[in-house]
């Protein structure tokens, strides 16, 4: 087991504060506080070369659960294995065996070339020559930045920068890694340069990796398991197949009209119909079972320039759950 929580929490205190001079001075005698939790009693349990999208709206709990993973703040309470180890203890050996990926923070020095704090790591990690050369060269080959690792951080783009990050936390060649919003602020063609390194290398290495991110590309390309966390308590731990059948096995349906339609008719109620372009296209939810028979009605009845059909991807599923999170109370149960 590579990962095992159970009852793991996370509360905080947050101060409130009375506005204007006269709630400043009184505070100055009396504080008063509010507990707030971040994680509820959480359990998990992740093996060796799991692939786990950790998914959430902003506040959910997800860089809290994060960060007691690595070690970076104490849980309030429940225990927590990470590689074996307590992660607050933040050992030598727990250090060596994990990695943390911040998309939104950087570990690399801004006024030094990559390389130099390349080499700052290999003398922190204990990695001999052979090994750190080997290692290097390596990624710095898959990722395409050779030309760029004597280059100062600084002057180097988003991109780029995070190529360097993700060097920077495998040359150790960690157990288990944390991605936390990897490729938030990418463009598209990084994004897919990123995701296609992270795939070949958890394949070669066979690594457990725990990603959060709001791309839901990512989480479709890179994960073979969702947990979902809403208010700090998971609501929903499985696959992905099983994810995008929390709101039934349905398709959606897109039609495109040559002149607009009546959204009154009765043929498009109960399949929770979205008009658009002035009524000559819409969008509809529709069972498997009932799929055929609602295409032919409209194909019979209206003059149809495109159609097509898809299943609920992930990211409508996301989308609607953050909308109306009662669903996971009556089409979920947390395992």
């Amino acid at each position: 087991m590579v990962i095992q929580s159970r009852n793991l929490q996370k509360k905080y205190k947050v101060f409130e504060k009375h506005p204007g001079i006269v709630g400043s001075i009184k505070n100055l005698f009396h504080r008063e506080f509010t507990e707030n939790f971040a994680v509820q009693p959480f359990d998990l349990e992740a093996h060796r070369g799991e692939f786990i999208g950790l998914l959430g709206p902003n506040g959910a709990g997800k860089t809290s659960l994060m960060k007691m993973f690595t070690g970076i703040t104490v849980p309030s309470g429940g225990s927590l294995q990470v590689c074996g180890h307590d992660p607050s203890k933040r050992e030598i050996d727990f250090r060596r065996k994990i990695a943390l990926v911040m998309g939104q923070k950087s570990q690399l020095w801004w006024d030094i070339p990559a390389l130099d704090s390349f080499l700052l790591l290999q003398k922190y990690y204990e990695l001999n020559e052979v090994q750190f050369q080997a290692r290097l060269s390596e990624m710095a080959a898959l990722l395409d930045v050779e030309k760029l690792l004597k280059i100062h951080v600084r002057k180097l783009s988003l991109g780029e920068r995070m190529k360097m990050e993700l060097i920077a936390s495998l040359l150790h060649q960690p157990e288990v890694i944390f991605l936390d919003e990897p490729t938030i602020g990418l463009d598209v063609i990084a994004q897919e340069k990123l995701r296609a390194f992270l795939l070949d290398y958890h394949d070669k290495n066979d690594t457990t990796m725990v990603l959060t991110s709001h791309y839901m590309a990512d989480v479709e390309a890179l994960c073979d398991r969702i947990v979902l966390l809403l208010n700090g308590s998971k609501c929903f731990d499985g696959n992905i197949k099983q994810f995008e059948q929390i709101l039934g096995k349905e398709k959606y349906l897109s039609f495109h009209f040559s002149e607009a339609v009546d959204p009154q008719n009765s043929i498009f109620s109960g399949f929770d119909p979205k008009f658009s372009h002035e009524n000559s296209k819409v969008e509809l939810r529709v069972p498997e079972e009932k799929l055929n028979e609602v295409s032919l009605s409209i194909l019979q009845q209206y003059t149809v320039n495109d159609y097509h059909t898809e299943k609920l991807p992930i990211e409508r599923v996301m989308k609607t759950l953050l909308e109306n999170p009662e669903i996971m109370k009556t089409n979920v149960s947390t395992t």
